[in-house]
């Protein structure tokens, strides 16, 4: 959450720093309030499709097209799956619900299932943006062979891709000194002028 702070500002700042803010409370929240294993439950559903996305992005950076793709469909359905399958219909349904039934509404019951419901809309959000990239590779025609972490053309991240250092490379500029959309050379804003020194 504090990183967000120092690195790029990107389109999705806010929604990224809400994501952060309320899972954040959550973990808290479900520990003060012995709903830990609510609380548990949560944390392992949402964190079961991160390690399939940051493999597809180590894919993508080794230039291992198929496995990226590949990663990158196992990560949308594991994503896909647990946040508008699983989570809804058994979390969601036994703290809205059933808990109702079991103990009544009390005050923290409602703060605990406000933050479920705010993190159930970021899923959606989120589960719309996975299928939109998606569908646009596919109705590009690029099926077999596009990449769908190929970030030259989201206004949102700077670049990271290694696909595009080797675009710039073929159109005969250097990849440090040129400049990405959002004003940064391609590393993180590091490296802002003159050329690589090879003696580094």
């Amino acid at each position: 959450m504090f990183s967000q702070f120092t690195d790029i500002k990107r389109k999705d700042f806010g929604i990224m720093f809400l994501h952060h803010l309320v899972s954040i409370f959550l973990i808290t929240f479900s520990y003060v309030n012995n709903m830990a294993r609510v609380g548990t439950l949560v944390l392992c559903l949402h964190d079961s499709a991160d390690a399939l996305l940051e493999a597809a992005k180590m894919a993508n950076y080794a230039k291992f097209q198929k496995m990226c793709d590949l990663l990158f469909v196992m990560f949308a359905v594991v994503f896909i799956t647990t946040r508008l399958g699983i989570f809804p219909l058994w979390v969601l349904n036994t703290t809205l619900f059933e808990s109702w039934e079991i103990v009544g509404p009390y005050p923290s019951w409602w703060v605990f299932n406000l933050l479920l419901l705010l993190i159930q809309g970021l899923n959606c959000f989120w589960s719309y943006l996975i299928v939109k990239i998606a569908c646009k590779a596919i109705s590009k025609g690029k099926a077999g062979k596009w990449n769908p972490l190929h970030v030259s053309k989201d206004d949102r991240s700077d670049i990271e891709s290694s696909s595009d250092e080797e675009d710039s490379e073929h159109r005969g500029k250097n990849a440090h000194t040129a400049t990405a959309t959002n004003g940064t050379s391609g590393t993180n804003g590091y490296l802002l002028t003159g050329p690589c020194s090879m003696d580094d």
